[in-house]
């Protein structure tokens, strides 16, 4: 076992103190959660508790899903490859995806899906106006301040279920919804004055 520093001892002192203010409960999912954060392991070696069964060798709780804490590491190319986008609206959304949370860039123009496009060594787009434009005629990207863009929540959830386009389409039928076109009905001047 490693020497403990004493800055070390400090740091272990304060996460035991602030621990036994939770339920056990509350502990173990705090304790999970942390760990999930910093991608660690609470496999090995600790005692179980008494409650715990003597076969577990991992704490349980609801924050064992991938989706509470993702994988950061990924490039923008093994991101492409993994959802195989078949289109340029599939491939902004993909790249509007990951710039928002891969990138921590929320709000994007054009230029900046087209630099992640290159850096993906995907295709170049043919023009990639018309291709974010398009993303947001299909309710996938919305307008965002200042003439940024930004992800739609079908535009996320389209993303998530890919390379399953079926599951990707059905998941976003309730959001997204083509806007009936709404035209001008034209009242004729010579019936209401008859």
């Amino acid at each position: 076992m490693d020497p403990v520093s004493p800055n070390d001892f400090d740091i272990l002192t304060e996460i035991i103190a602030a621990l036994k203010k939770l339920s056990k409960e509350d502990q173990q999912r705090t304790l999970q959660a942390v760990a999930t954060f910093l991608d660690l392991s609470l496999q090995g070696n600790h005692s179980p508790s008494r409650t715990a069964s003597p076969s577990s060798s991992v704490i349980s709780s609801p924050f064992n899903s991938s989706t509470f804490s993702e994988d950061r590491t990924v490039s923008p190319k093994d991101f492409m490859r993994e959802k195989a986008p078949r289109t340029d609206v599939e491939r902004v959304t993909c790249l509007a995806y990951y710039l928002t949370h891969y990138r921590e860039t929320p709000y994007f123009k054009t230029l900046d899906i087209s630099t992640l496009n290159t850096e993906a060594a995907q295709p170049k787009f043919s023009n990639a106006s018309i291709a974010v434009d398009n993303a947001a005629k299909a309710g996938l990207l919305v307008q965002a301040v200042k003439g940024n863009k930004q992800i739609s929540a079908a535009g996320e959830l389209y993303i998530q279920h890919l390379p399953d386009r079926d599951a990707a389409k059905s998941g976003t039928e309730g959001i997204r919804k083509k806007r009936k076109s709404r035209k001008p009905q034209t009242k004729t001047l010579k019936s209401a004055n008859e």
